[in-house]
């Protein structure tokens, strides 16, 4: 069974998110903002981090760039999650180190397509 850190702060967003990913089978791994996910990747490593955007304490940008500098981390798959849609904000995103880039509201269909796209 694949597992997936989902690192959102919006607790709606997140408990949909967790509801979406179980229902496919994966196991979830929660975290409110960019320092709980390096928390909880400090005792776990996922098979894939679901990371938004802008949350407190450390943003996604924040986040993804010290997982890119940890040796046993830099090749961990991140997907960005978020609402900043418009022109070159998807090419900012992936030039910053995310592997994948999925706006807001989640399409459900889109997400399942992205999470089996990165973990194959």
């Amino acid at each position: 069974m694949n597992k997936i850190l989902v690192a959102e702060d919006n607790l709606p967003n997140r408990e949909l998110i967790r509801e979406i990913l179980e229902a496919c089978g994966y196991e979830v791994i929660e975290a409110g903002d960019g320092q709980q996910a390096l928390d909880k990747l400090e005792e776990s490593v996922p098979d894939l981090v679901l990371l938004d955007i802008q949350m407190p304490v450390l943003d996604g940008y924040a986040v993804v760039r010290q997982l890119r500098q940890t040796p046993r981390l830099a090749g961990l798959k991140i997907l960005a999650l978020t609402a900043y849609a418009m022109q070159g904000d998807r090419e900012k995103v992936l030039e910053a180190g995310f592997d994948g880039y999925l706006t807001k509201p989640i399409d459900t269909a889109a997400l399942a397509k992205q999470i089996r796209h990165l973990l194959d």
